[in-house]
C-alpha cells in the first residue's frame, strides 16, 4: 500500500543516445525542452545541457573511474526527492536507459512512493557505435547473430557460450580488454579472429583500432580507451569494403588544428560523386533540427562540425498558448510558420489530453515544406501552403478574404518578424499571437570551432535564418574574433531575408538557396562553383 499522494508530473528517464548530440530523438528534444531539473550522467554529450531552459537545475551525477561519485542508492533517493518538489524531472542517460543503464533499480524506487514515470528510447552506442565505424553487426554470411555485453564485471560472463556466438560487442571494456580476449581464446574463439575498438564512438574524438583477439590488447595497451566499445567477428574485415560507406555517413571522425603524429586521423579518399569532397562546413541550425541536413553535405564529402547558433526552448510562459487552445472553436485559422511553431503547438495539446480532432473547424496555413512534413507527422494535412517558401507569401496568396477572419498565430516569442501580423490586420483579420516557443544565442562557441576559424581552415558556414545570422555574429564577438576570420570562408543563406541579415552583419553573401529549403540551401553549396 501507498499513501496517496498529489498528482505529480511524470519523471522522463531519458536515453541521450551516442556520444554527439545530433543523434537525440525528437521525443528527447521535447523532454528536455521542458525540463526544470536535468539529472544527468558522465557520458552525456554536454551541448545537449544547452537545449534545457535558462532556468532549469543541473545535476551532474556521473560515474567517474577513480573519482568519487554517487552511489546508485544516492541517485534513486535525489530521483524521489526531486519528483517530490513537483517540479518535471527528466534523467538523462547516455545510450538507451535500458541498456546497461540500471533503470530498474530508479524505476523501482519511483514505484515504491507512487511516482509516475515514462521511458524515453535512446540509439544505443552497442547499435550506432559499429555503424559509425563502417563494421555491420549482421551479415547473410558472417554473422547470422550478435550479442551486446557488459564487460564491467568478466568473471560473470558466461564465456563458453559467448566464444560460439558470430559476433560479440562489449561495452565499458576499456579497462578488461586484456582479459576478454584471453578468455575468448580460452574458450575456443580462433586468436586470428578479427577485433575493433571504437573510442568515444559517435563524437569528434572517436577513434578505431582493428586487430584480433590475439593482438588488440598489445596494440593499444599504452592507449587511452575507455569509453570502448570492442566488436569480435569476422565482419570487422568487413570495414576496410565497407569504410567509405560508413564514414561517408558518420559524424566527423576528428578535428585536428595541429596533428598529433601518434593521433592522426583516417584519411578516406573521397567518393567519385562527393562534390564537397576537401570542405569544412560549419553548420548554425539548432542542435536538434541540423540532422538531415549536416547528413547530406556529409553525403557530399564535406567535413561537417554543428556549431548552433540558436537554442529552442520552451516561452516564459505556457498560458496564452494553453487559453488559445482551450478557445480554438473560435478560430477560423492556425497558421504555422516552422516546425518550432508545429511542435510546441500539438505538444501543448496533448499536454491538454486533447487531440487533432479539435481543429475540425480550423483551417490550417503553413509556411515551407519542412513545416508541413512535421504536421503530417501528427497526421494533418495544411489546408494552404503558399507558392515561396517565405512568410511573406502566406498573405500575398492567402485563399480567401482574410477580412472578419480570426486567426491563431503560435510563434516565437521574442525576435520574430511581424510584417506577416501587419499584413493580416491591415487586410481586417483579427491575429491572435502567443508564444510556443523561444530562441536564444548560445552562451559561446565550441573550441573546435574557435580554433577552425582563427585558422581560417572553414569553407563554407550556413545559416538558415536571420536569427541564426545576428547570433553567430554575436558568438564571435563573443569568442575574440573579428570578422575577417571569415574572409576565405563563404556566407551560405536559406533564402533572401536571412541573405540581407549577412550582409547587415558580414556585408555580403555568397551563396543563396533558390529554393528556400534546407535541401534547397544544401543543392546551392554542392552547385556553387566560386
Amino acid at each position: 500500500m501507498t499513501d496517496s499522494v498529489p498528482m505529480l508530473p511524470p519523471v522522463l528517464l531519458v536515453g541521450a543516445g551516442p556520444g554527439d548530440g545530433a543523434y537525440l530523438t525528437v521525443r528527447a528534444a521535447q523532454a528536455l525542452a521542458q525540463a526544470q531539473v536535468l539529472i544527468y550522467d558522465a557520458l552525456v554529450d554536454r551541448s545537449l545541457l544547452a537545449l534545457v531552459s535558462p532556468d532549469c537545475q543541473l545535476i551532474d551525477v556521473g560515474k567517474r573511474g577513480g573519482q568519487a561519485s554517487p552511489t546508485q542508492g544516492v541517485i534513486d533517493q535525489l530521483l524521489v526527492e526531486q519528483w517530490r518538489s513537483g517540479r518535471r524531472v527528466v534523467r538523462l542517460k547516455a545510450g538507451d536507459p535500458f541498456v546497461f543503464g540500471r533503470c530498474t533499480s530508479e524505476i523501482e524506487a519511483l514505484r515504491s512512493v507512487g511516482a509516475s514515470f515514462e521511458v524515453v528510447p535512446g540509439l544505443s552506442s552497442a547499435l550506432a557505435g559499429p555503424l559509425l565505424a563502417g563494421i555491420p553487426l549482421t551479415d547473410p554470411v558472417l554473422s547470422r547473430c550478435f550479442a551486446v555485453a557488459s564487460a564491467h564485471q568478466p568473471d560473470a560472463l558466461d564465456w563458453e557460450g559467448l566464444a560460439r556466438l558470430d559476433t560479440l560487442v562489449f561495452l565499458m571494456a576499456g579497462r578488461s580488454l586484456g582479459e576478454v580476449t584471453q578468455q575468448l581464446i580460452r574458450h575456443g574463439r580462433s586468436p586470428s579472429t578479427p577485433v575493433a575498438v571504437i573510442r568515444a564512438a559517435a563524437t569528434p574524438e572517436q577513434r578505431v583500432w582493428v586487430g584480433t583477439v590475439e593482438s588488440i590488447a598489445l596494440q593499444t595497451e599504452r592507449e587511452r580507451l575507455s569509453p570502448a566499445i570492442v566488436v569480435v567477428g569476422e565482419v570487422v574485415g568487413l570495414r576496410d569494403f565497407l569504410t567509405p560507406w560508413g564514414q561517408r555517413f558518420s559524424r566527423p571522425v576528428a578535428w585536428t588544428i595541429d596533428p598529433d603524429p601518434l593521433e592522426t586521423a583516417p584519411v578516406t579518399a573521397p567518393l567519385p560523386d562527393q562534390a564537397l569532397a576537401g570542405q569544412t562546413i560549419l553548420v548554425t541550425r539548432s542542435l536538434a533540427q541540423s540532422g538531415s541536413f549536416s547528413q547530406r553535405l556529409q553525403a557530399a564529402g564535406a567535413q561537417v562540425m554543428e556549431v548552433p547558433a540558436l537554442e529552442i526552448g520552451p516561452p516564459s510562459s505556457w498560458a496564452a498558448l494553453d487559453q488559445a487552445i482551450a478557445q480554438l472553436s473560435q478560430f477560423h485559422w492556425l497558421i504555422l510558420t516552422s516546425a518550432n511553431g508545429v511542435e510546441a503547438f500539438f505538444g501543448r495539446l496533448q499536454a491538454a489530453g486533447r487531440d487533432a480532432r479539435v481543429l475540425a473547424g480550423c483551417q490550417i496555413a503553413v509556411v515551407g515544406k519542412k513545416t508541413a512534413q512535421t504536421l503530417s507527422q501528427f497526421g494533418l494535412q495544411p489546408d494552404f501552403v503558399p507558392p515561396d517558401f517565405v512568410a511573406d507569401a502566406l498573405v500575398a496568396h492567402f485563399p480567401e478574404d482574410p477580412s472578419d477572419r480570426r486567426i491563431l498565430f503560435p510563434r516565437v516569442e521574442t525576435g520574430g518578424r511581424d510584417l506577416l501580423v501587419k499584413e493580416f490586420t491591415d487586410r481586417g483579420a483579427e491575429v491572435v499571437e502567443v508564444a510556443a516557443y523561444e530562441s536564444r544565442c548560445p552562451k559561446s562557441l565550441t573550441p573546435e570551432a574557435i580554433a577552425l576559424l582563427r585558422s581560417g581552415q572553414v569553407s563554407v558556414v550556413t545559416f538558415a535564418s536571420s536569427k541564426t545570422v545576428k547570433n553567430f555574429a554575436t558568438l564571435l564577438a563573443r569568442s575574440g574574433l573579428a570578422i575577417d576570420c571569415l574572409a576565405k570562408t563563404q556566407l551560405a543563406s536559406i533564402g533572401p531575408q536571412t541573405s540581407d541579415a549577412c550582409r547587415e552583419q558580414f556585408d555580403r553573401v555568397d551563396i543563396e538557396a533558390t529554393e528556400y529549403t534546407l535541401e534547397g540551401l544544401a543543392e546551392a553549396i554542392e552547385t556553387h562553383r566560386p
